[in-house]
Formats: structure tokens, sequence, C-alpha cells
């Protein structure tokens, strides 16, 4: 029995220890468990803005319905998350080929909101400088006026301010002329204003910073921007040129309106020479991707330093009223690098639309609520620029009726 009762006493001994020991390890690593519980289960923000979501579904689909429209698709981000993303219709009309996230589209014009993020985080990583000469970077370079052949800077190209005649040598980019032979032209270009004056649209002096990156870092322009944007943001099925789009086996074809429906219309590689502009080709992850890194607070990606330099406002842009006509009132008007930025219901929005043949596309961003939305088509109507604006009244209607009712429970508990 003494035998049997030291055995047993050893034993509880034993257990007893083992205890001890899980019990302290647990309490030691219970933080970082909960740290890990933390990362793996996020906050899902697209409850806070459900009732939004769901309006703008129901407004989204009923101006699809109304169009038309061939195929398309839109992607909407709010503190760092997708909480939106939906594609509808076809690749081509008349054909069982379902638009999907990955489906190419021409970007248009859209394309400068892409070159104006590069541009922002080129000039804060000291690669380029914004008030650089133009002709010290370019060889040759010259314009119509040797003042402004001397002053004209890389501000200047990135903000439409170039003082050029607006849409200047657009015919010869039609004609599918080479960028380069279109540079050694600009002396022919009529100067409607000395640099940095007056607001005037150009896709080709816009483009210009496509040699400039090539001068400052003895690269392609299509190298830095998937080294600099594409890669690292996880854009993974953009890129800058024709080929690409043609050889891929998920693009969504061009197509035109006409009287009762839509007609497909041949590929066309007009406006890649002038890749900055008017050359990025992306599907609506890629979009959902681009707005994640510059709407959110990832300095990682897009420090806020670049944000700052990408969104100043560099010019008044005195649009006509019928440019915005589906945003109804609008305070100031400016261009950034890339970017038109508006005061839409007393917010800043950074935003911009495109449009090239048998394609549409939107795009903006409001950093007050850390959210962005990206619309893509390729059947292009009236209906579908009203997509942009309806999301940004939806929400900031929302958000301001929240603010509200905050203030009026401080008022009540100080009371």
């Amino acid at each position: 029995m003494p035998k049997q009762k030291y055995i047993l006493l050893i034993i509880f001994l034993i257990v007893a220890i083992v205890t001890l020991v899980v019990g302290y390890t647990f309490v030691q690593d219970k933080p970082a468990m909960e740290k890990i519980i933390e990362q793996v289960i996020p906050v899902d923000h697209s409850k806070e803005i459900k009732d939004v979501l769901t309006q703008f579904d129901s407004i989204y689909n009923a101006a699809n319905d109304s169009s038309d429209a061939v195929g398309g698709a839109v992607v909407i981000t709010y503190k760092g998350q997708i909480v939106f993303s939906k594609c509808f219709g076809v690749k081509t009309i008349g054909e069982n080929n379902p638009v999907d996230e990955n489906t190419l589209f021409r970007l248009a014009s859209v394309s400068k909101t892409v070159t104006g993020v590069l541009a922002g985080i080129l000039v804060n990583e000291n690669v380029v400088g914004l008030d650089e000469k133009v002709a010290d970077l370019i060889p040759g370079f010259r314009l119509k006026n040797d003042e402004s052949t001397k002053n004209l800077t890389v501000r200047h190209l990135l903000s439409h301010s170039s003082g050029l005649e607006p849409h200047a040598f657009d015919m010869l980019v039609e004609d599918l002329v080479p960028l380069d032979l279109i540079i050694s032209r600009l002396n022919e270009a009529e100067i409607a204003a000395p640099p940095g004056k007056v607001y005037g649209y150009q896709n080709v002096m816009f483009s210009l910073f496509d040699p400039v990156i090539q001068a400052k870092t003895h690269k392609t322009y299509q190298q830095v921007m998937k080294e600099t944007v594409f890669e690292p943001f996880g854009m993974k099925n953009a890129s800058l040129d024709f080929e690409s789009f043609e050889s891929s086996t998920n693009k969504a074809l061009p197509h035109q309106q006409t009287e009762k429906s839509y007609k497909v219309l041949k590929l066309n590689n007009r406006y890649y020479s002038t890749a900055p502009a008017a050359g990025v080709n992306a599907s609506i992850s890629d979009m959902g991707q681009f707005l994640l890194a510059i709407s959110g607070d990832d300095d990682d990606l897009f420090p806020t330093e670049a944000r700052q330099i990408t969104f100043n406002p560099q010019i008044e842009t005195p649009l006509k009223r019928s440019y915005y006509r589906n945003w109804g009132a609008l305070g100031t008007k400016h261009y950034a690098l890339g970017w038109r930025i508006i005061k839409y219901k007393n917010h800043t929005i950074a935003q911009h639309s495109g449009y090239v043949s048998g394609y549409q596309a939107e795009i903006a961003v409001c950093p007050d609520y850390e959210t962005g939305i990206a619309v893509l088509t390729n059947s292009p109507n009236n209906m579908f620029s009203t997509s942009v604006p309806a999301y940004l009244s939806l929400l900031i209607e929302k958000k301001h009726q929240q603010e509200q009712q905050a203030a009026d429970t401080t008022l009540v508990n100080a009371q």
C-alpha cells in the first residue's frame, strides 16, 4: 500500500505541473492568438453602408436595363475593402461569353488617372521633378513660341496647362502617326497662352510624359508603369499596348449604339501611341486593386506625400455645365495631375471619365470617406455615366445623416 500511495502522489504531481505549464502558456499566448484572430477575421465595412450599396445596385441595374448595354462591370471600395463588385452582359453581342472580373476593357482617358498616380510616386521618389523643363529632357523639342519652349514644364504637361490650343494634333493620333513624329511637328501647333495660364485639354502634350520618363529612367514607359504601379498594386491583367489587348482571350469587344440595339465594331489601335493619356487596358479586378491603393491609407503602396502631389489642384477648369450634367450642382472645378478635382456636396472628389470608340470608363475617389468607384463598359451610352454620381450622392447623404445623428446624440447627452 505505501508503494501505491507514492505512485499516486507522483502521478498527481506530474498532472499538476503539466496543468500549470499549459495554463501559463495559454495566458501568455492569448494576446498573440487574439491578434491572429483579428487578422483572419477583419471588420466587414460593407455593413456600414449596406443600404447604400443595395440602392446603388438597383439604380445600376435599372440604368443597364434601360440602355440595353452589351456588357460592363463596376467595383466600389470602402475603407480599404472591396465592398461591391459586379459584372453583367457579354463581351460580344449575340454570343454566350459573359463578362467576368478579369475581362479586359480599354480605359481611354481614365488612363490619365493611372499616369497621374505614377507621376505622384515618381515625383515623391525624386525620379522626376514637376518643374523640370521639358526642353531639357526631350532632344530637339520645340514649340512655335520660344518662350513657351523655354518655360514648359512637366507640371504643365500633366495638368493640361501647356498653353497649346485644346486637342492639338489629336487628328494625327487618330491617323496612327507615331508620337515621336508628332513631337517633331509641335512647332506647328498654335499657342493660345503661356504655359501655366489656361486649361486646354491635351492628349499629345500629356503623353510627352512618356519620353520624359524614358529620359529620366532609361527604361520604357511601359516598364516603369509595370514596375511602379501595375505589379505593386496587384493589377494582374493591366497592360499599355494594343498587341496585349488584341491577343487576350478575355477581352470585351467594342460596340456602337444604333437605333435598335448595338453593333460590334472592329478593334482599333488608335491612341495607343499616346499611352499615358489613353493607352491603359484593364479589368474590373485591376480597377478594384487600383482603387484600394489610392483611396485608403496604405502608405506602402501610395505614400501620403505622393497622394498630395497627385491630387493637388493645378489649374481651374471652366468646363461647360453640360460636361457634368449627371452630377447636378458643383462647386469649384480644377485639374490636378491626370485627375479632375471637383467640389460635390461640400466634398472634394477626384474623378475622370474616358471614351474611345466602343468603350467608356468612369472613375472617382472621395478621400473624406475612403471610398472609390470605377465603371467599365464595351457599349457606351448616356445612362452609363450616371453611376458614379449616383453612388457618391447616396453615400454622402448616408454619411451626413449619420453625422447629424451623432451630433444630436452628443447634444442630448450634454444636456
